[in-house]
């Protein structure tokens, strides 16, 4: 955290005076804004438990609290990263900071399933809306040679959101109950709207003239939400029928974006762009085999080892601090060495530390566990900020919302997917739509066991992909 505020220090005070004002506030609203989201989804994790037996809900009704929020932010990140380019970064910002504060309110009055869970839809497409614009708007206000520096910051701030989140989540459950994360929730968005609204001054619309596709971003947001919801369903037969419609929508997606102007996705760069399309393909491929980590040892710890929220919050910060110290170090070195040379290497520290919890059992000692967390936590940090400055660093200032857009995109769908396969293998093991207790803990966790295994390999995959993109290409200046 030191290391974090004297880069900050030290990055708002190197430019003239009016551009050091505006650099600092960018990185006060992009700090603030990053850790908003992920403070959310951590801290909502460790209360799981206790929701579900407040609200009746089974294992699949619990993985729809984080699903149903991934599903409608995935859907919508790219078509309003794109809307962010043309009408205003900083006015869709507010308006999805306005909607995420009013749906957290919603979500701590809920009175059953159902309205819980639509307050997290809203709370997606307030996240889309909020997604983008702190990696866009650093990458706007700072020069090339500081970008990875800055995004380290900006990264090491969402991990922090992470690492606190288990901790304050699992205390304000232990003592509050779970509506209180998201009354907390509400008190940051409105704290965030302030400093917008009082600190950040103009606006960043770099594709003002050009005009927004809407029915390239209808068919974009109906393909995805059919592939999504279909992968969430697996193996259920329907299932199958949402991921065909789905596929056949994103190819009319792809041939109507190539006839496109302005499309709302610019496919040309992912065939024009080896660095931007591997880069991409390696985060989708990351988040795909680490996003239910948290979740599948918050149960464990739980259900299996027996603690309580707060408790288990306290062996799952460890993962998050270490991303925290690391992300701005990996970021200063993609400035200097290849991002896929660290991102790689990253990701390859992430397959061993999958690997070792693929052994867990009752006996698995909490040490273990925790070493186990910091080593996650350290090949997060490499993969996380050099992955983002390749991406952001391959193309020109007037794709930096997109570019962000499609990054975080590929965030959202590759947790969408751990989520989707952790549901098909525990259906496979027959305890998605059973409330767990120990007449089902041994199948419960060897079906955790499973999906170790299922993510290890994944991650093992994502490391040629990573090496695949090349090296970095000149940054551009316009």
């Amino acid at each position: 955290m030191v290391e974090l505020l004297s880069s900050y220090v030290l990055l708002s005070g190197s430019a003239g005076m009016k551009s050091t004002s505006l650099q600092k506030n960018a990185l006060l609203v992009a700090v603030l804004s990053s850790f908003l989201t992920p403070f959310m989804g951590s801290s909502i994790i460790v209360s799981l438990p206790t929701l579900g037996r407040d609200l009746s809900m089974n294992v699949i009704l619990l993985s729809w609290v984080s699903t149903a929020y991934l599903l409608a932010a995935a859907a919508c990140l790219v078509p309003f990263g794109r809307a962010s380019d043309i009408y205003g970064r900083k006015k869709i910002f507010i308006a999805g900071v306005a909607l995420d504060t009013v749906s957290s309110l919603v979500g701590a009055l809920s009175t059953s399933s159902a309205m819980l869970l639509g307050a997290r839809v809203f709370q997606g497409i307030g996240g889309a809306m909020i997604f983008s614009f702190g990696v866009a708007i650093v990458s706007a206000v700072y020069p090339p040679e500081k970008r990875g520096r800055v995004l380290g910051i900006t990264i090491a701030t969402v991990y922090i959101g992470l690492s606190s989140g288990p901790v304050i989540g699992g205390f304000l459950t232990g003592h509050l109950g779970w509506r209180s994360i998201f009354l907390l929730n509400a008190c940051i968005g409105m704290t965030i709207l302030t400093a917008t609204l009082w600190k950040l001054k103009g606006e960043w619309a770099p594709a003002r003239e050009e005009s927004f596709d809407f029915w390239g971003s209808l068919i974009y947001v109906t393909a995805l939400i059919m592939v999504m919801y279909g992968l969430s369903e697996m193996p259920v037969p329907h299932a199958f029928m949402f991921v065909t419609l789905g596929m056949a929508a994103a190819v009319a997606f792809i041939f109507w974006e190539l006839r496109m102007t302005y499309p709302v996705l610019d496919i040309k760069l992912f065939r024009r762009n080896r660095t931007f399309l591997f880069s991409n393909l390696a985060a989708l491929i990351n988040y795909c085999a680490t996003f239910a980590v948290s979740f599948l040892v918050s149960l464990y710890l739980q259900y299996i080892k027996g603690l309580s929220p707060q408790a288990s919050g306290m062996v799952l910060v460890f993962q998050p601090i270490m991303m925290a110290l690391f992300s701005p170090l990996a970021g200063r070195l993609s400035d200097r060495v290849e991002p896929r040379i660290c991102a790689s290497a990253g990701m390859a520290v992430i397959a061993v530390g999958l690997g070792f919890f693929a052994f867990l059992s009752p006996e698995t000692h909490f040490v273990s566990i925790i070493v186990n967390q910091m080593l996650l936590g350290v090949g997060f940090a490499f993969f996380s900020s050099p992955n983002t400055n390749a991406v952001m660093s391959s193309v020109d200032k007037r794709h930096f919302g997109i570019a962000s857009g499609t990054l975080a995109t590929m965030r959202l769908t590759g947790q969408m997917l751990s989520m989707g396969a952790v549901m098909v293998i525990f259906a496979s093991f027959h305890v998605s739509t059973v409330m767990i207790s120990p007449a089902y803990y041994g199948t419960f966790l060897a079906s955790t066991r499973t999906a170790f295994v299922v993510f290890a390999t994944a991650c093992l995959l994502g490391v040629f992909s990573s090496l695949a993109r090349g090296r970095k290409p000149a940054i551009p200046r316009d």
